[in-house]
């Protein structure tokens, strides 16, 4: 699906930004100038990007994005872009062949002068709160914190995103499964059960005795189990242990939160992800716990999205503005960079 908005190319540069994430690729075009960041063209595809043994599938990705960035670039009357910022689920640990393969491509394709491969974590950071220093947390089926004092040599500090099995504590995976848990031990008559938790799982699942069949095999499992957070969430108003499990599970997002937040008074806390969409069973006790473990913070929900913030940065990098700390992993720059400044 493409939008388009009219343009002055006299207005700044253009730059491309991407988002690579479970759900598809989102691809928008902005002019970047004296005046801002406008967006002018977006893309959005259902159809995520394949992972496969050499990590996520450069070429699957080149697929989908050459055509459509073409495509941006037409309706925004646009014969180049300065910049390109590409940012993508998994790149910090998977990434390796975009890293080998994009900068040529992109380079080819677009003529850019500068290219950013980026974690989604950072481009949620940069669309969260800009280049400013403070920390966010990405919280969604997964979740991964994030933090930066802008200078090289503090960098970025990450906290969590390590999956469902060693981490994500406080997601929407860790509260499902813990709902899950106290679903099956009021079925076994062990300490810390729930009734209400085994109704709502007997409902969606089947027979409880049936739900390791139905979990263990999917690959998808991460998802599934997220989605039985809203069932723990709607229990929570009449129900002490899936109260419980929120609280806990705010208590998680605090403590990633508080890992990478740079110290000193009126730091920034932004809150991100589909995660925030539990309401008030979650965010009353996380504001709870956030006072107490950052009490000299401001905690936030993100000003803009994933995809605004990789704009954000192919922004910057067009007018040599970049403050973002780069990182081999997290925010490779790819061209020449001088900026200082947020």
């Amino acid at each position: 699906m493409v939008s388009t908005e009219p343009a002055d190319a006299g207005d700044g540069e253009f730059v491309l930004g991407v988002d690579s994430g479970g759900s598809g690729l989102r691809l928008a075009v902005a002019l970047a100038g004296t005046g801002g960041v406008r967006t002018t063209a977006t893309f959005t595809s259902r159809e995520p990007v394949r992972t496969g043994p050499a990590g996520i599938d450069a070429a699957h990705m080149l697929d989908q994005l050459l055509p459509a960035g073409q495509e941006l670039a037409r309706r925004a009357g646009a014969d180049r872009f300065a910049a390109i910022c590409v940012g993508a689920a998994g790149m910090g640990t998977l990434g390796d062949d975009l890293r080998a393969r994009l900068p040529g491509a992109l380079t080819t394709a677009f003529g850019i002068r500068h290219l950013a491969l980026a974690a989604d974590a950072v481009t949620a950071y940069a669309g969260a709160l800009g280049q400013r220093p403070g920390a966010v947390v990405a919280a969604g089926t997964g979740l991964v914190a994030l933090g930066t004092d802008l200078t090289p040599t503090g960098g970025w500090r990450r906290a969590d995103g390590w999956g469902h099995l060693l981490g994500d504590c406080g997601s929407g995976a860790w509260i499902g499964r813990a709902g899950l848990e106290a679903a099956l031990r009021a079925h076994d008559g062990r300490p810390g059960g729930s009734r209400a938790l085994l109704a709502r799982a007997e409902a969606e699942f089947g027979p409880i005795t049936a739900l390791p069949g139905v979990l263990y095999p999917r690959p998808d499992r991460p998802a599934v189990l997220a989605a039985f957070a809203p069932e723990v969430a709607r229990c929570a108003a009449r129900d002490a242990i899936a109260a419980g499990i929120m609280t806990d599970a705010a208590r998680h997002i605090a403590d990633s939160a508080a890992a990478v937040c740079p110290p000193g008074p009126d730091t920034a806390v932004a809150l991100t992800g589909g995660l925030l969409r539990l309401g008030t069973p979650l965010l009353t006790p996380l504001r709870a716990a956030l006072a107490e473990r950052l009490p000299g913070a401001r905690a936030q929900e993100a000003a803009k999205s994933p995809l605004d913030g990789a704009l954000t940065i192919a922004a910057a990098l067009a007018t040599d503005r970049l403050a973002l700390p780069a990182d081999g992993k997290l925010l490779q720059i790819t061209g020449h960079v001088t900026g200082s400044s947020p």
